[in-house]
């Protein structure tokens, strides 16, 4: 192992400090000393295995294995991160962007929750969380 790369030599303690080193880890498989198939992959390659962890993920939650279903979803996120990176690497979008704008969205979209327009069954949630949506997809 590289010991000259700090995101593999130290225990993050909180998940902030866990997602900074896994984009680390990410950014450094797709980097010249890294993996030269991960470089070669583009963020679609990498979306099409996300479909494949993310139904992986699905199964082990319907069969209740809960270790199986944390490990599928670290596949999950991974993969994810990696579509992310290699777009953002060809310029497509920044990860921090689109972090910040899913971010926003579902602050926006929980107007029930963090607005005016309180809900308090499941129900009025949904509904609230479709008129939102609704007026975002007119304009």
């Amino acid at each position: 192992m590289n010991n000259n790369l700090p995101y593999l030599n130290f225990e993050p303690g909180n998940e902030s400090e866990w997602f900074a080193a896994l984009c680390g880890l990410v950014r450094f498989l797709r980097s010249p000393e890294g993996c030269p198939w991960d470089r070669e992959q583009g963020p679609v390659d990498f979306a099409r295995y996300a479909v494949k962890e993310t139904d992986e993920y699905i199964e082990a939650l319907q069969q209740e294995d809960h270790n199986h279903a944390r490990e599928e979803f670290g596949d999950a996120l991974f993969v994810l991160l990696s579509s992310g990176i290699a777009a953002e690497s060809r310029g497509i979008f920044r990860l921090e962007d689109a972090l910040r704008y899913a971010h926003e969205k579902m602050v926006r979209r929980h107007d029930h929750v963090f607005g005016e327009n309180k809900a308090t069954t499941a129900e009025e949630a949904v509904s609230a969380w479709a008129k939102i949506k609704a007026q975002e997809k007119k304009s």
